[in-house]
């Protein structure tokens, strides 16, 4: 049978501690900076960062939960994020207006920096907002300083001491290796989807393979952009080439537009007929028999009418 955890947060749902080494954050969502769930997993084994969404059901549910009953039928799904994404967001803010990368410090001095920048820019005010100690506890993370060392330029000072320097640069050969691993034949085409996706657009044939390839890329691009900001979004995807993907799309839009417009007017042209054999089939109908047309042209003038040969005598 398998294993069911259920979780509880803090009425203000951060800063909460879950058990087993989880603690609630709410931090900025590395793509939309809206303040977002999340909760973090620290172990002697392992380390890592989750995303917390919440799936409510459309009617009212419980969950049964051996002898007890849970009244809140939501579902909470927890999905593994690389801890990277969340530093992109944060430590951009360590770039100066002119975008000079600034010195070398410590991972505890960038992220609180980037702390007091997420707790006072305007966007952070109001209810649900991020709160400093979340972000602050980011620097306890053993995958937090594994994943500095993925976007910043670092000096190991001492074996006890790292000093790190944001890197664009390094952030986006980052995300290069990231697509390149996504867009490996048996990993980019787990899903049935996308693989439907991929012979519906006509890339599965024989000697389109070179376009399959740039298809896999973009889509390996879309996949990664969930977690981007959308100026390290923009720089990734203009650092390929989609132009002749991009003129095989047009190609099938264009004629998947001609083909609709074809059969829109062979609808037209089957609806205008077949409106017009209704309007002869009427004519026909209320024009009558021959014998009923000859019957209207005779003199009825003096004939007595019908109805005085049933009148009384």
């Amino acid at each position: 049978m398998s294993s069911q955890l259920v979780c509880g947060t803090a009425a203000d749902g951060t800063g909460s501690e879950a058990g087993g080494g989880m603690r609630f954050l709410r931090l900025p969502h590395p793509r939309t900076g809206i303040p977002s769930l999340f909760v973090t997993h620290e172990s002697s084994q392992a380390s890592s960062i989750l995303e917390v969404q919440s799936v409510t059901p459309p009617n009212r549910r419980s969950w049964f939960m051996q002898d007890e009953v849970e009244e809140d039928g939501k579902l909470l799904v927890m999905t593994p994020v690389d801890p990277a994404f969340i530093l992109i967001r944060l430590l951009q803010a360590s770039l100066s207006v002119d975008g000079a990368v600034g010195n070398f410090r410590p991972a505890d001095d960038i992220i609180e920096e980037a702390a007091d920048k997420a707790t006072t820019s305007p966007a952070a005010e109001g209810a649900g907002s991020v709160c400093a100690s979340d972000i602050l506890h980011l620097s306890s993370l053993r995958c937090i300083h594994s994943a500095m060392r993925r976007v910043c330029e670092y000096k190991d000072i001492t074996p006890e001491i790292t000093v790190f320097r944001y890197s664009p640069e390094r952030v986006h050969n980052y995300l290069r290796a990231k697509v390149s691993r996504l867009t490996v034949e048996n990993i980019c085409e787990l899903s049935r989807t996308l693989v439907r996706n991929l012979a519906k657009d006509g890339l599965l044939e024989d000697g389109r393979e070179a376009l399959l390839s740039s298809a896999r890329v973009r889509v390996a691009c879309d996949l990664v952009s969930q977690y981007l900001p959308r100026d390290a979004y923009e720089r990734l995807l203009s650092s390929y080439d989609f132009t002749s993907l991009d003129a095989h799309m047009k190609a099938l839009k264009e004629e998947s537009m001609a083909l609709a417009a074809v059969n829109m007017n062979a609808v037209e042209a089957k609806e205008s007929k077949s409106q017009k054999e209704t309007t002869t089939e009427k004519k026909r109908k209320a024009k009558g028999s021959h014998g009923v047309e000859q019957l209207k042209k005779v003199n009825t003038r003096g004939m007595a009418k019908l109805s005085s040969f049933f009148q009384k005598k």
